[in-house]
């Protein structure tokens, strides 16, 4: 992959303004590496406090405008944006696969997903009020949804510039102005996003910076003008940002999506080649090498099932393509850079020192592009609950077969984990299925069927994989405060007299 196969810019400013933010010498710079080859490709501003509160202090400004327009009227506009990045999707959506390491049949379908939230919110934006309560006879008494002013929102690296968008939808038409904080690994999508929106939106309305979690982030999360703060990360990441927003002095609602320990439960009932193919679909090794905090990677199967199920899944492992993200015959690329490699081989270390049978994968896989962070996707069997690799998230293409004998026994497997994130469960009987969903401690469980997202319903986890909801009408709803109006004495109300 070159330079030449995907548009890169000579320079990636930071839009603060309307106008590109005047450097200060001091400013430092990160460099932005291709996952691909391991090479340095652009380098982006580490925005320090200073800049972080520029940019806040500009937001703030924005808002006001912004959010005394009607739904309408910002809907325009997310529909508007939601156009321009469907026009520009093969640029977009190569760069996303340049910048990420994801394939890129897989960015393409990333990019359609982010334009369908900014529709979606669009869509529902009018639903988006108060009530009013008969709480007495002669008064009115009803309640107000206002937005926060700004928000920030700090992405993760693993979908760059999907999460741009769809996560800033819903605080955009619920009348706030958003500042992101794009990924430190993965910086060029966001702020292509960025630079599209503002030839969109009124200046300051929405504001990508790139930089790091001590400085930028650690700023971004201290600004008192921010009030509301949308987290998606990891769980030690999502600690430090809520102890963070505590030290500010300033109270603020933080919401966080964390990792997850994902079950998928096999009951004896289903066809082995069905479970293969859900569980390497769920595992996400071909859209994000298993660099998805809803990836099923333990796959829990009943004993009777064993044998099949791993044959099967040797099987459609063998054929998944490891190598160039932009090369049309890769179905599973890169991981995002040499510490996360560096990281899964270490998980992968330990699962053979604790006793876990390698099944495949394992290592580095031949003819990959020599200097990139690629990974064989991985299979272990024989996998515990004590072992490591069942207990703690790798976040890379490592899936771990456990069995099962007995239902009560499988349950208790499977939330055997301070993560209650997704779950899968396969079986033909009804009986089961609703059973284990509801015995499963998990926010989000899907039934034959691999971890879709519906924009309609909402994400998020229970335990330590997060605190509130992205997605549908909740997310929209937790961008707004909410206020409650009382109109009393309606006899005075158009009594003639002047104000004193």
């Amino acid at each position: 992959m070159t330079k030449a196969e995907v548009k890169l810019r000579d320079n990636y400013p930071l839009i603060i303004g309307g106008e590109e933010a005047e450097l200060e010498k001091a400013t430092q710079m990160m460099e932005a590496i291709n996952p691909a080859t391991g090479e340095v490709v652009a380098e982006v501003p580490l925005a320090g406090a200073e800049l972080v509160d520029k940019a806040v202090q500009a937001a703030s400004n924005a808002q006001t405008a912004w959010g005394s327009l009607s739904m309408a009227e910002r809907g325009r506009y997310l529909m508007e944006f939601s156009t321009a990045l469907r026009e520009n999707i093969e640029r977009l959506a190569r760069l996303d696969a340049f910048d990420s390491g994801n394939p890129l049949p897989n960015m393409r379908n990333d990019l359609i997903y982010g334009a369908d939230s900014l529709d979606y919110f669009a869509g529902i934006a009018r639903e988006l009020h108060g009530k009013t309560l008969p709480a007495t006879s002669d008064g009115l008494h009803m309640t107000l949804r206002e937005p926060y002013g700004v928000v920030a929102r700090i992405l993760p690296f693993n979908h760059p510039l999907m999460f741009t968008v769809y996560h800033v939808a819903a605080p955009l038409i619920a009348g706030n102005a958003v500042v992101v904080k794009a990924p430190d690994q993965t910086p060029l999508s966001p702020l292509e996003v960025g630079y599209l929106a503002s030839e969109i939106f009124p200046p300051d309305v929405l504001t990508v910076l790139t930089g790091d979690g001590q400085t930028t982030g650690e700023a971004l999360v201290q600004h008192p003008l921010i009030r509301r703060i949308g987290f998606t990360g990891r769980k030690e990441t999502g600690l430090r940002v809520m102890e963070s927003a505590a030290q500010s002095g300033v109270l603020k609602n933080v919401t966080v999506e964390l990792g997850g320990k994902n079950p998928l439960l096999v009951f004896p009932d289903a066809d082995p080649t069905y479970v293969a193919h859900q569980a390497v679909m769920g595992m996400n090794f071909e859209s994000s090498q298993g660099q998805s905090c809803g990836s099923t990677s333990r796959l829990f199967v009943h004993e009777d099932l064993h044998n099949d199920v791993v044959d099967a899944l040797v099987e459609r492992l063998s054929v998944i393509n490891v190598g160039d993200p932009l090369d049309s015959e890769t179905t599973m690329g890169p991981v995002v850079d040499q510490a996360q490699k560096n990281r899964v081989l270490d998980y992968i270390e330990k699962g053979k020192q604790e006793g876990a049978s390698l099944i495949c994968g394992g290592g580095v896989p031949e003819d990959t592009p020599e200097g990139g962070y690629y990974l064989e996707p991985t299979l272990f069997d024989g996998v515990t609950t004590e072992q490591v690799i069942a207990k703690e998230e790798i976040f890379g293409p490592v899936l771990s077969v456990l069995q099962w004998k007995d239902k009560s026994d499988l349950l208790e497997k499977a939330n055997a984990t301070p993560m209650g994130l997704t779950a899968n469960i396969i079986t033909r009987r009804v009986d089961w299925a609703i059973s284990a969903a509801r015995e499963v401690e998990a926010g989000c469980v899907w039934i034959n069927g691999r971890g879709q997202h519906y924009l309609e319903t909402p994400f998020g986890g229970y335990k330590d994989s997060g605190l509130g909801s992205e997605g549908s009408m909740e997310s929209l709803q937790s961008y707004t405060r909410l206020k409650a109006l009382h109109i009393l004495d309606l006899e005075e109300i158009g009594n003639e007299g002047e104000l004193s």
